[in-house]
């Protein structure tokens, strides 16, 4: 079970844009935290970024580290060189699923795992470390 204690960041999905389905179809997911541009609403995963008040990563992400879309797992494959701070200042990333071929932008993050779905609004967002388990 992963506690509070092993988790790098997490978030609560607070809506979806309209036509975040359309992005996700592309085997996309952006995040951003509130608040969100009006440029970019409509295409989000918005959520409140570590709970009450905006926290940054507690590390920077990494290949093999976990995230957790509403119980679905994905391992993270690359993390380009500005998507943990852009995490930590805006609640901002751009996640890839399953597309090993896709360039890593600098604010995006590729992995894989199971088809992913858009998360219902409350859903629980988490970056975990890689398991030690073998």
């Amino acid at each position: 079970m992963v506690t509070t204690s092993s988790t790098v960041w997490n978030a609560v999905v607070l809506r979806t844009g309209k036509n975040a389905q359309d992005m996700l179809d592309t085997g996309v997911i952006v995040l951003f935290g509130e608040p969100v541009p009006d440029a970019l609403s409509d295409i989000c995963v918005v959520h409140n970024r570590g709970g009450r008040s905006p926290l940054p990563p507690e590390r920077d992400l990494r290949p093999g580290d976990v995230f957790n879309l509403a119980g679905a797992r994905y391992t993270i494959d690359e993390v380009g060189e500005a998507a943990t701070s852009n995490l930590g200042d805006l609640g901002h990333v751009v996640l890839y699923f399953n597309s090993p071929d896709q360039s890593l932008l600098a604010g995006a993050i590729k992995m894989s795992g199971p088809q992913p779905q858009l998360p219902d609004q409350g859903a629980i967002l988490t970056f975990e470390p890689a398991s030690n388990k073998g």
